[in-house]
């Protein structure tokens, strides 16, 4: 597996980040973030090429195509997404190794292909093929 660089990174959040989470993040440490929905984001903070505030919701939809988090997995405190040089390749070494993949290599609508895992750790980890964030 070739990881090529951080895609992005943050914390996964209740499913109104409008409180003390954004309040912290944009207004404490000053962090320029935008606003779309309840995803607060931003592309300019230097050492990561996205970072933001996911929603568990939207964490889950992303992995399970429904807005809450299975009971039975750990609920995810951050998500980080290593863009790889293959997401098929990471994605049946990851399997060979025993790891539970939530998301299979899976095209997603805004163009970035992904696979999604709970790491060790409790991330939740995405290996992505993100086009506009590479330089070729």
């Amino acid at each position: 597996m070739n990881v090529l660089f951080v895609a992005g990174f943050g914390p996964i959040v209740g499913d109104d980040p409008v409180g003390e989470t954004v309040a912290f993040y944009h207004d404490v440490l000053g962090i320029a973030l935008e606003q779309e929905g309840d995803y607060w984001h931003t592309g300019h903070l230097d050492g990561v090429k996205h970072f933001a505030l996911w929603p568990l919701s939207q964490a889950a939809e992303s992995c399970f195509g429904t807005s809450v988090w299975p009971s039975d997995l750990p609920r995810p405190q951050s998500w980080i997404e290593l863009d790889v040089e293959d997401v098929a390749e990471a994605t049946r070494e990851l399997e060979s190794r025993g790891y539970r993949v939530l998301v299979s290599n899976r095209l997603e609508p805004w163009g970035q292909t992904v696979t999604r895992l709970l790491a060790p750790d409790g991330a939740l980890l995405g290996l992505t093929h993100t086009p506009w964030m590479r330089n070729s």
